[in-house]
C-alpha cells in the first residue's frame, strides 16, 4: 500500500488528477490548493462551476483547538460550512475555484486508512467529487466508472482489496448556516 500512497501523494503534488477509492464511493481529486488541479476536475467531469466540490482532511489540517462539527453517528458525513468558518478552521490556503458561490465549502473527515495516509503526506485537504460525468449516476465501485473517466485523470489507484472501503452511497451531506441554521441535504 505503501509505494501506491507514494505514488499517489507524488500526482497531487505534481499538479495531477487521481481517480480514488473513499470511506464512500469511488472520488476524483487533486490537491485542494491547486486552482488548475480543480478547474480540471471540473473539465473531466463536464460539471457546471455552479455545482461547488468538497474537501477532504485530517485533524492535522485544522487550526489549533478547532474541531469539525460533531456527527449523529459514524456515518460518513460532509458538513458545508460557511466561508468564515472553514477559513478559520483549514490550516491550508485553499483554491479560490473550490468554494461555492455563497463561499461555502463542504468538508469531511474521512475514516479510510487509504484517504488519511495521502493527505497527511500530501500536508494538505484533496479534493473529492464522485467519479462520475455530471448528471451521470454515481458509480458503486470501480467497474461502474466510466471508461472516459478513468482515461481522463492523471492516475487511477488500483482497486486493491485494502483500500476499498465497501460503501456504494455517497455521504450524509449536512449543510450550517452561519446563524446556526442546520439543513439536512442528503440524509
Amino acid at each position: 500500500m505503501q509505494q501506491i500512497v507514494e505514488q499517489t501523494i507524488q500526482v497531487l503534488k505534481s499538479g495531477g488528477t487521481i481517480l480514488y477509492p473513499t470511506d464512500t464511493i469511488w472520488g476524483l481529486g487533486c490537491d485542494a490548493r491547486n486552482a488548475e488541479a480543480v478547474e480540471r476536475l471540473y473539465s473531466i467531469k463536464a460539471r457546471d462551476h455552479s455545482k461547488s466540490m468538497l474537501v477532504l482532511c485530517t485533524g492535522r489540517m485544522l487550526a489549533d483547538g478547532d474541531s469539525m462539527p460533531e456527527s449523529a453517528d459514524s456515518r460518513p458525513t460532509t458538513f458545508i460550512l460557511p466561508a468564515e468558518r472553514w477559513r478559520h478552521m483549514l490550516r491550508a490556503h485553499l483554491a479560490p475555484n473550490l468554494a461555492a458561490a455563497d463561499g461555502s465549502l463542504g468538508i469531511r473527515m474521512p475514516q479510510h486508512r487509504f484517504c488519511q495516509a495521502v493527505i497527511d503526506g500530501l500536508g494538505a485537504p484533496i479534493v473529492s467529487t464522485s467519479a462520475n460525468l455530471s448528471g451521470q449516476p454515481s458509480p458503486q465501485g470501480y467497474d461502474d466508472i466510466a471508461a472516459e473517466v478513468k482515461a481522463r485523470v492523471d492516475f487511477c489507484v488500483p482497486p486493491l482489496p485494502e483500500f476499498l472501503s465497501g460503501a456504494t452511497s455517497g455521504s450524509r451531506i449536512v449543510k450550517l448556516e452561519a446563524d446556526g441554521t442546520v439543513t439536512v441535504i442528503r440524509p
